[in-house]
């Protein structure tokens, strides 16, 4: 199916007892949890709490220490990589040298998994790469020059990128990191439309709790190695403040964000 259709609602990300972490020490307890088709799950926690690497270990970036993960019937652990690329996307926050690659150069990187010996695209691949930009709103940054763009177009892109794999899954690592305030919360309302339109669960690892709260629809929280889990309204009034409180900042659950004591 291409990517500019509105598609059947997909299947939920499953984790059963999933131990991540590095040299067979846990950086959480075991993670029995779920993120739905059609909406967006931001997962929060401070700084050092094992965000990234359950997210890195959910992609196949890195082995688990235990347990398992699923999307729909289909163990994610059991595929081999391009099979594995197929059915999930990744957004980092990495860096890279982008030299003179243009927006749709970019986003064409997505259909390699689907690409035959010869790699070039076919008219299906052009199609999904004109639906990812469209899904973006970024069509005009096509025949722009990646160098010049500002982190927001860039980061659109990157989303759009992923989204060319069509995948049943979409994982994003701290994609807002590198933008202001507004943007942050437009990148939040354009992954939701996506998880929608596309009937996929996307995972999104953040740091920006009040954004998170405002434009999120599940959570994960970590906190103090464990998951709690609920809608962001429902983890703002009871987990929020337990996970992120510190003695000189305090978590205001009635308008969801932080001030100083």
């Amino acid at each position: 199916m291409s990517g500019h259709a509105v598609r059947e609602q997909g299947q939920s990300l499953r984790l059963a007892g999933l131990s991540v972490g590095y040299r067979k020490r846990p950086v959480l307890q075991p993670v029995t949890e779920s993120a739905e088709p059609g909406r967006v799950t931001v997962l929060l926690g401070p700084n050092g709490s094992g965000k990234s690497t359950l997210l890195r270990t959910v992609a196949g970036l890195q082995p688990p220490l235990a347990g398992q993960i699923h999307l729909g019937d289909d163990d994610l652990l059991a595929m081999d990589p391009r099979a594995r690329a197929r059915q999930l996307a990744v957004v980092l926050t990495d860096r890279f040298e982008v030299g003179l690659l243009r927006g749709g150069d970019v986003v064409a990187l997505g259909r390699h998994p689907y690409l035959g010996m010869g790699g070039s695209l076919r008219p299906a691949d052009r199609a999904a790469v004109a639906a990812a930009l469209a899904a973006v709103h970024a069509e005009e940054l096509a025949d722009r020059l990646l160098a010049e763009m500002s982190d927001g177009q860039r980061q659109r892109i990157l989303i759009a990128r992923a989204l060319a794999q069509e995948p049943r899954l979409l994982l994003l690592d701290e994609p807002s990191a590198f933008l202001d305030a507004p943007s942050r919360i437009e990148l939040l309302a354009v992954l939701r439309r996506i998880a929608e339109q596309r009937g996929i669960p996307i995972l999104v690892s953040t740091h920006d709790v009040e954004a998170a709260i405002r434009a999120g629809q599940d959570g994960w929280v970590i906190d103090q190695g464990r998951m709690r889990s609920g809608t962001v309204e429902m983890l703002a009034r009871t987990v929020i403040g337990d996970a992120f409180d510190t003695p000189a900042v305090r978590f205001d659950a009635a308008d969801s964000t932080f001030r100083l004591r």
